[in-house]
């Protein structure tokens, strides 16, 4: 990790202002900004459907948790014990969905990282 941080401190030196401005706007993200980051662009309306679904189905699974220890009978259990799986089940589907698209945004940045650097380099030999 301490070699990538002097390579990024290296590259960082030898940008002017300008282009050292523009290289922080692809730096690293935090996790709540990788979050944020789900509702920006084309599939923001998707990933606010599945997250407004996700909270629903938890609610529905907490619900069905309350009533599998309330239950009468086994049959009832059985029946709120599987819903309350098979949601939980569904919650977790769409948070890897989540993440996934996280790590694809964040694979996105590097490109664009890379993107940059090379084209910057380009530019600096073609000056030359």
């Amino acid at each position: 990790m301490k070699k990538n941080d002097e390579i990024d401190q290296l590259i960082k030196e030898a940008l002017s202002e300008d282009e050292r401005a523009l290289f922080n706007t692809y730096d690293e993200q935090n996790i709540l900004q990788k979050f944020g980051g789900l509702f920006e662009g084309k599939m923001k309306w998707l990933n606010g459907m599945s997250l407004a679904v996700q909270f629903i189905m938890f609610g529905i699974a907490v619900y069905c948790v309350y009533r599998f220890f309330n239950a009468p009978d086994t049959a009832e259990m059985i029946q709120y014990g599987v819903g309350a799986f098979l949601l939980m089940m569904a919650v977790t589907a769409i948070k890897f969905f989540h993440f996934m698209e996280m790590n694809k945004n964040t694979v996105i940045r590097e490109i664009k990282r890379v993107e940059l650097q090379v084209s910057m380099l380009a530019s600096k030999m073609n000056a030359k």
